[in-house]
């Protein structure tokens, strides 16, 4: 089974990673194709779910803002239907806040899913000529610190190994995991299920 993986935005530079700590902590890089900030994955923590939309298909929109919004309301409905409620898709254009830039889970992103101010779901989309690649994630618990240690020194301000420092105080507070929250979805297959129960619904 593959390790632990940091995810980079694509336009991220490798320069944001501390190489000691990757190596320290059996971390794997890796890049996506989509932009934003970096998204660490831990096999078992977390449910990150890829939707490919070719531009002849109904759910198909032009404005890349709002293109994203039946995602947040897909996660919306599935996590309702594990009991969770109060939460909200943010629309309109992405706000990276002081480190959204760095790490995805510290912004706000059209579509992306939160309860009050903490992120619940990350979201990116990359385009082409076909159609739209949407990636969103959701974590079982958030663990700011194990994120922001694998930073180097500046990253998003002031960040760094052994414990992240300014960065890891940062995010600690801006996103919470599945479980974290009440009622708690310990089980991710069935909130998987949940989701793919639930497409239908959407075209």
């Amino acid at each position: 089974m593959p390790g632990p993986t940091l995810v980079l935005g694509s336009t991220q530079d490798d320069g944001l990673v501390s190489a000691p700590a990757l190596a320290a902590g059996g971390v794997q890089l890796a890049r996506r194709r989509s932009g934003g900030g970096a998204v660490l994955l831990v096999p078992g923590e977390q449910l990150w779910l890829d939707a490919w939309i070719p531009r002849d298909d109904p759910l198909w929109v032009t404005d890349v803002v709002e293109a994203a919004e039946w995602v947040g309301a897909w996660w919306v409905d599935a996590l309702a239907s594990c009991g969770l409620s109060g939460l909200d898709v943010h629309r309109g254009r992405s706000e990276p806040g002081l480190v959204g830039d760095v790490v995805c889970f510290a912004g706000r992103g059209p579509g992306e899913v939160f309860v009050g101010r903490r992120k619940v779901v990350g979201l990116s989309q990359w385009r082409a000529r076909q159609g739209a690649l949407f990636s969103s994630c959701a974590y079982l618990r958030w663990d700011a610190a194990v994120l922001a240690g694998l930073l180097v020194e500046g990253a998003g301000g002031a960040a760094g190994p052994p414990d992240g420092g300014p960065l890891r105080r940062e995010l600690e507070g801006v996103a919470v995991g599945v479980a974290e929250l009440a009622p708690p979805v310990e089980d991710l297959g069935v909130l998987r299920d949940a989701l793919v129960g639930s497409f239908s619904s959407l075209t």
